[in-house]
This record gives structure tokens, C-alpha cells and sequence, in this order.
């Protein structure tokens, strides 16, 4: 299985490299999800030795039915980020640097402190800041949504694009947490509204199903670690122009894509 994943990790880290989108892994390869963590992981030690990258973070993926309906699975999943996935709020982004990107709007979680093995929604408010943010998820697989399976989400690092985080603030109560309410403009339009009871019906229990996933193998999560929690929304194709998206509480992140 070790040749499997480094097969894998090779065809991925290819795609980065030429920019040249490639085929579904499940049409070469039988993958289970433990196999394809793997490659995930393999993916990003190799990002972190030959680029000088490092781990700041995780996002995490399906977080709704309907997204988990279509990986057939009944859970989300996490994705890796590296330093360079993430922008500040009120930059810009040329969309030739990306394949076929998405828009979700997003809390980011930024942890003031290590978490334990398995920390719950308390532990995660307490040692937490939180700030609005945008999430462009972007796969190295052709005609990739929703047409992805799961073990070709995971092994492409669950679409990891760029994460927009704008400033930070101190979290509300739990209950607050679960009522945000967002809009989301693109050009001044308003194109979509959500509230955060949709990210697993609490943006912090998000985090705390990323904790007890992470513990099961054995990680933790650290200070000063960013957290993606979870689309308010269902993706949107990015076109070119600004992005703002306003949240109670937290504020705004914006993003402007070029051609």
C-alpha cells in the first residue's frame, strides 16, 4: 500500500507543479479513507521539504448533508493548510494561479492555545479567536464538482485552494455561535445569505468533530493554528471581481480575483 500512496502523491504533486489537471484517482486506484489520508499526508511532507512550507492549519470539508451526500459518507473531512494557502482579508488573487475554484464563506477559528486530544466546543471557545473569513477551495482533478468521490477529495487534500482571514475577535457564547448571520456580496450584489447553524449546526462543534478526527490519529491541534470551519453556504464558481462577505459579530473578509 506504502507504493500506492507515493504513486498518488506523485500524480498530485505533478497536477501543483504543471498546473495540468488531472484524471479522478478512483479510475486507477481502489482507495479507502485511511489510505487516503495517507496520501494527504504524504503530500504535504513533501510540500514542507522541498517548499519550506508549514503546517498552519485545517480546513474542513462537508459539513452539510448534502455535501457528505455526495462523497457518500456521513461525516466531513479535513484538508491540511500550509502558510502559503493563506491570504489576508482585502487582497487580490490572479485566477490563472488556481485550477477551478470555489467560494464558501467561512469562520475561521485561530487557536490561542494547544488543544487536547479530542477537545470539546468549551475547551475550543476558550482557547480561540475567531474572525470572518472566506474559503476558495480548488482541486487538482478535472470537472472536479461535485463529481469528486471521497477518497479522491481526501487524497487531494480535500481541495485545499486559499483560506481569506480577516481580523480577529473574541468568540461569543456557544448559543450566539450557532445564530450568525452572513451575506455575501459579489460587486456590491448581494448574491447569498446563511447562518452558521448550517456548519454542523454549531461552527464550534465543526472544530471539536476535527478534534476527535485528529486525535483518532493521533494529532492534536496547536496555538496558533487556523481552523476553516465549515461553509455557510453551498460553493459558488468564483468569477472575477470582489467578494465580501458580512457576518454578525465578526465582521467582514473580503477577496478581489483578477482575470
Amino acid at each position: 500500500m506504502k507504493q500506492v500512496v507515493l504513486e498518488i502523491a506523485d500524480k498530485i504533486t505533478k497536477a501543483y507543479d504543471t498546473m495540468k489537471p488531472i484524471d479522478f484517482i478512483r479510475h486507477s486506484y481502489s482507495l479507502n479513507e485511511e489510505t487516503a489520508y495517507a496520501v494527504q499526508e504524504e503530500f504535504i511532507a513533501r510540500k514542507c521539504k522541498l517548499e519550506n512550507e508549514k503546517i498552519a492549519g485545517y480546513k474542513i470539508s462537508m459539513t452539510s448533508p448534502e455535501t457528505q451526500a455526495i462523497a457518500q459518507t456521513n461525516e466531513p473531512a479535513y484538508g491540511t493548510l500550509l502558510s502559503a494557502n493563506l491570504v489576508n482579508s482585502s487582497e487580490t488573487i490572479s485566477l490563472s494561479e488556481l485550477f477551478a475554484p470555489l467560494l464558501e464563506p467561512e469562520l475561521m477559528f485561530i487557536l490561542t492555545d494547544d488543544l487536547s486530544l479530542g477537545a470539546s466546543e468549551d475547551e475550543i471557545l476558550a482557547n480561540s479567536k475567531i474572525a470572518a473569513g472566506l474559503e476558495i477551495p480548488d482541486s487538482r482533478y478535472m470537472d472536479w464538482f461535485p463529481n469528486f468521490s471521497l477518497a479522491d477529495l481526501i487524497s487531494d487534500n480535500t481541495a485545499t485552494g486559499r483560506v481569506i482571514v480577516s481580523d480577529m475577535v473574541d468568540p461569543p457564547s456557544f448559543e450566539e455561535l450557532a445564530n450568525i448571520k452572513m451575506k455575501l456580496f459579489h460587486n456590491g450584489e448581494n448574491i447569498g445569505t446563511g447562518i452558521s447553524s448550517e456548519v454542523l449546526g454549531n461552527p464550534a462543534s465543526s472544530v471539536a468533530w476535527l478534534t476527535k478526527k485528529l486525535s483518532s490519529r493521533n494529532q492534536a491541534l496547536k496555538k496558533g493554528m487556523v481552523i476553516s470551519s465549515g461553509t455557510f453556504i453551498p460553493p459558488l464558481s468564483v468569477e472575477p471581481g470582489k467578494y465580501q462577505a458580512t457576518y454578525s459579530h465578526f465582521g467582514t473578509a473580503e477577496i478581489t480575483f483578477l482575470p
